[in-house]
């Protein structure tokens, strides 16, 4: 398993929700490819227990995974 630090990399705000620039998660998983498969639940789940952040009302991981780096960290 590896671990993968997601930073937001602009500003991006729809339907009073707002991630501003800098904002980081870290997940764990087997490929950079699973962070963003069924539904991105991992992805979905960090922002909100962080942050408080629900990406569904920005249409969701897969819709704004442009405004994200990736970085594999081990």
């Amino acid at each position: 398993m590896s671990l993968f630090l997601i930073t937001v990399k602009q500003r991006v705000a729809a339907n009073r929700t707002i991630l501003e620039k800098g904002m980081t998660i870290e997940l764990s998983a087997n490929f950079q490819s699973d962070l963003f498969s069924n539904g991105s639940i991992p992805v979905r789940n960090a922002f909100m227990n962080k942050y408080g952040v629900d990406l569904m009302k920005l249409g969701g991981p897969g819709a704004i995974w442009q405004y994200f780096d990736i970085k594999k960290i081990s």
